[in-house]
């Protein structure tokens, strides 16, 4: 059984995922800002704690545990998103920054952290999305949160690159349209084709076993746009 830990799994993908790898037996850490949901389940294989992925003494708090409680990492999946709707002009410098601090630096903060807890056959997995592949449909509204999600992207080629000697393996898994509390503050009203349940064990899949084909590759995982 493999060691996982999920940021955003308050709501949606993160909360079905860490449930998903629960009950298959592995030990999982789930980590988001609104601990209550996880906790609640009381599920004898999830530890989880209030965490929010900007802040320097909860990325501390994390570690602490893993060196406590775990030998290694397996599996590290970059969940944790933050979104803004709202026009390119309407948007303070100051709300672009906040969804980089999530999307893009809080990501990659817990990611250097987690390194070196993980062996060569460890798999770290980041969430983006279609809107962050170059090319692809893109929405007004949108700007700060599709461009972050395309920061991701290009970090996990460089992760790739500069660990494929000692490992972990990096891949970035663009989403399409999944029917999420997200999507609908993106998209109101909008109906997507796939739930989070679904794209849930998708994701669980590809996070045990995808890094055996996959390094530093972005898939696009979308069967609609939005």
């Amino acid at each position: 059984m493999s060691n996982i830990i999920i940021t955003g799994s308050s709501r949606g993908i993160g909360f079905e995922m860490a449930q998903l790898f629960a009950n298959e037996g592995h030990q999982v850490l789930a980590l988001s800002r609104n601990e209550k949901p996880i906790s609640e389940l009381k599920h004898k294989n999830i530890t989880s704690f209030s965490f929010d992925i900007s802040k320097k003494e909860d990325i501390q708090r994390m570690e602490d545990f893993i060196n406590k409680t775990w030998s290694c990492v397996d599996v590290l999946i970059n969940n944790a998103g933050k979104l803004l709707n709202k026009p390119f002009l309407d948007s303070s410098m100051e709300e672009f920054e906040e969804v980089y601090k999530v999307n893009v630096f809080g990501v990659a903060r817990i990611t250097q952290s987690v390194i070196p807890h993980m062996s060569k056959k460890g798999h770290v997995v980041t969430i983006s999305s279609m809107g962050g592949v170059q090319g692809s449909a893109k929405f007004p509204g949108l700007a700060a949160y599709s461009s972050s999600k395309g920061a991701v992207i290009t970090l996990t080629e460089l992760w790739a690159e500069e660990f494929k000697e000692g490992g972990p393996s990096f891949n970035v898994l663009a989403l399409g349209a999944v029917q999420t509390e997200m999507l609908e503050e993106a998209f109101p009203g909008y109906q997507a084709p796939v739930t989070a349940l679904e794209m849930a064990s998708y994701i669980k899949d590809f996070a045990l076993s995808g890094h055996k084909l996959y390094n530093g590759k972005m898939l696009q995982v979308s069967n609609s746009t939005p």
